[in-house]
């Protein structure tokens, strides 16, 4: 079980240069990347936005990326792409016939164009900078995991606690429950005898359909049972390699939706008590759920 959230850093440096890839991630319900490279690099963002979705389920990754000289360089060079001006000279040469527009393209225009002069980080961008982008990104991803799941193990000790005191008020719950109908009966003959009537018989039809409709309508074992087993699935949860947090956001709906029901069907005093308890402890594994990928 890892958490969203981590940071990672990697390095590599590799014909002069050095590349730095920097990661952090935080909660979301889906899986989310964005990353900022230099200009002279975007179309390298394609690959590894794949990489990373490869290493991360869920939670949003941001990840930003950077291009240094090496220690040993002292200075960046200048470069002519003389194979692109001479493309941008016969295109803006043919663009002019058509506007029909009057004097020859300048040396001045062609150097001010896009690509015609690059420097030495740039070439080695375009020649072949991915398998040190790579590099980088897989050590920012070993760090990025690894402290999501360090994260993790704090998570589940958390959600285990929970789960530990959510257990506890069901068994309470269930010690209660079978209580609940004698006590209605001693609670309907004395308001019968409140009302000045005469105390029913014990074996009165209809003190005993009054008892069995109460104790039809107030049965929660289904519930109960339905809650242990969100509580075994939440151990298997446990022992899963696999991103368990969308499970987890579903456990926590179905539980939700179980400790409602048994709170509108009990009519006792003691277990709208540990319903309250129980409500309580599943607010906090749901807010601590959110946290896991």
């Amino acid at each position: 079980m890892k958490s969203m959230t981590g940071y990672g850093r990697g390095e590599c440096a590799r014909d002069g240069f050095k590349v730095t890839v920097e990661l952090s991630s935080v909660n979301r319900k889906q899986a989310e990347v964005s990353v900022n490279l230099p200009r002279e690099m975007e179309m390298l963002e394609a690959p590894l936005r794949d990489l990373i979705h490869r290493h991360v389920a869920r939670g949003r990754v941001t990840g930003r990326v950077s291009l240094h000289s090496g220690a040993g360089k002292a200075s960046v060079k200048m470069h002519l792409n003389v194979r692109l001006a001479k493309a941008y000279a016969q295109e803006l040469g043919r663009l002019a016939k058509q506007l029909k527009l009057a004097g020859p393209v300048t040396l001045d225009q062609l150097v001010r164009a896009p690509g015609v002069f690059q420097t030495d980080e740039e070439l080695a961008e375009t020649e072949n900078l991915w398998p040190a982008v790579e590099t980088a990104a897989r050590q920012a991803l070993a760090a990025l995991v690894k402290m999501r799941e360090r994260e993790g193990e704090h998570l589940v000790k958390d959600l285990a606690s929970r789960i530990s005191a959510m257990r506890k008020c069901v068994a309470r719950v269930q010690k209660q429950a079978p209580k609940s109908a004698a006590r209605y009966r001693e609670q309907l003959i004395e308001r019968i005898k409140n009302a000045g009537l005469p105390a029913p018989q014990p074996d009165d039809e209809r003190l005993l359909k009054e008892i069995v409709f109460f104790a039809d309508r107030s049965d929660i074992s289904e519930e109960l049972t339905r809650l242990q087993s969100h509580f075994k699935q939440f151990n298997d949860c446990t022992k899963s390699t696999e991103p368990v947090g969308r499970m987890l956001d579903f456990l926590a709906q179905e539980m939700n939706r179980e400790v409602n029901t048994i709170g509108s069907k009990a009519n006792d005093a003691l277990i709208s008590r540990e319903v309250v308890t129980l409500k309580a402890e599943l607010e906090k594994f749901r807010e601590q759920a959110q946290n896991v990928e």
